[in-house]
């Protein structure tokens, strides 16, 4: 009658006081924090493409390990769960950060309609609503929209990944000129989505724009 919680990185039972993944598979995850490092290989995507103020990740992703394991159950297992442990798990690294704590308004990096439909959520949404309760910020899914369906940029190589000429993206709404907002995805690769969607953005004048990533891609 009862199904055991298992761990999102090895399917073994987790224990009591466990969440989403094992003490064990915590030990072996390989933690980013790129916004602590001199040389922050998150930010340096983005030099001469989009202004940015800071940039971080929380974890590595590799094409085998916990991580990627964790991002799988994430986007094709239904485990919307894994986005909301993601995000309170860096926003407690962040609050005290003084970069990041004057964020305003956390946006979603968007999915389009169909793929929203048939996953059932926006993998990023539980990921940006945690960091906006911790960093006492608003969260708006509604302020850029994905109008055309694009392949999965994990099926792309990366010349085609890294194609800026056309944007799939749509601003719909102002943002209040001083504001400071924190766009949010999962996996960071070439950074060409989130250069995207930052210059969305940036068509609202005198806004600042930082990023934060559940993994950075290496």
């Amino acid at each position: 009658m009862f199904f055991p919680v298992v761990c999102m990185g090895c399917d073994r039972s987790l224990s009591a006081g466990e969440q989403v993944i094992c003490t064990s598979c915590r030990s072996e995850i390989p933690i980013a924090l790129n916004h602590l490092d001199k040389d922050n290989k998150v930010k340096d995507l983005f030099f001469a493409r989009v202004d940015i103020e800071t940039a971080t990740s929380l974890l590595y992703y590799e094409k085998i390990g916990v991580v990627q394991q964790l991002i799988h159950q994430l986007k094709y297992r239904g485990h919307e769960e894994v986005s909301s442990f993601l995000g309170r798990w860096i926003a407690t690294e962040l609050q005290n950060d003084p970069d990041f704590q004057d964020i305003d308004l956390i946006i979603p990096v968007p999915v389009h309609p169909k793929r929203r439909a048939k996953r059932g959520y926006n993998q990023v949404d539980g990921f940006g609503r945690e960091l906006a309760t911790v960093l006492d910020a608003r969260f708006r899914e509604s302020v850029l929209i994905k109008s055309r369906n694009t392949i999965n940029q994990a099926r792309l190589g990366q010349v085609k990944r890294s194609d800026e000429t056309q944007s799939p993206y749509d601003l719909m709404e102002k943002i209040e000129a001083g504001t400071h907002v924190l766009l949010v995805d999962d996996v960071i690769t070439t950074g060409t989505t989130l250069a995207l969607c930052a210059r969305e953005l940036h068509k609202n004048p005198n806004i600042k724009i930082s990023i934060a990533t559940m993994a950075i891609s290496v």
